[in-house]
């Protein structure tokens, strides 16, 4: 008689194992409502407003941008060699040194940089402007003003200015910049040189 009743229990081990597979495969499906419903949820975060909101922030122009920059230090140039002209004497000697001249220079022009990063900010985007003195050095390799009939010294960059030997001065007679503007549309990095003439 045990050996009769031995057939019966697994019958019901059987039956235990498909009730087991029943509620697994059910588990399955409610974990798979579950995900389509997030998943459906995640698409609607994204809506038309935010895609038309970022479009609507016009793109930056890097040419205005160095148009600003180039005014800037132009302006700057002429006031360096204006108090040169009213101070005279050992002041104005001590003022003409390289380290001395470029970081008036750069003080000038990055009081500027400031307000043209405020007026950026206030049209949603984020302006960076540094002085690139990698660039600054190339250009002063290949561009500084010489040739025939021109009694000049060598070109240098000193933290982005390029500073040239004229008649005993350190005369400013260019600066490069890294520019970088952030906005919901668009990402861009440039880098300008701008002369003084």
């Amino acid at each position: 008689m045990s050996r009769r009743s031995h057939p019966f229990r697994r019958g019901a081990t059987d039956d235990r194992d498909a009730d087991r597979a029943q509620v697994v495969l059910v588990a399955a499906a409610v974990v798979a409502v579950a995900f389509l419903s997030m998943t459906l949820a995640y698409a609607q975060l994204g809506y038309d407003a935010d895609r038309t909101g970022a479009g609507a922030v016009e793109v930056a122009s890097i040419g205005g941008i160095e148009r600003d920059l180039a005014a800037s230090f132009r302006a700057a140039v002429r006031d360096e060699a204006g108090d040169d002209s009213v101070d005279g004497g050992e002041n104005a000697d001590s003022r003409r040194e390289r380290g001395v001249v470029a970081e008036r220079i750069r003080a000038d022009v990055s009081a500027d940089v400031d307000r043209l990063a405020e007026r950026h900010a206030g049209e949603s985007r984020s302006l960076t402007v540094t002085f690139a003195d990698a660039a600054a050095t190339a250009w002063a390799e290949t561009n500084c003003p010489g040739g025939p009939g021109r009694a000049f010294g060598p070109c240098r960059s000193v933290d982005g200015v390029v500073l040239q030997e004229r008649a005993g001065e350190a005369t400013p007679v260019a600066a490069a910049f890294r520019i970088q503007v952030v906005s919901p549309a668009e990402s861009t990095t440039a880098t300008v040189v701008v002369s003084a003439v």
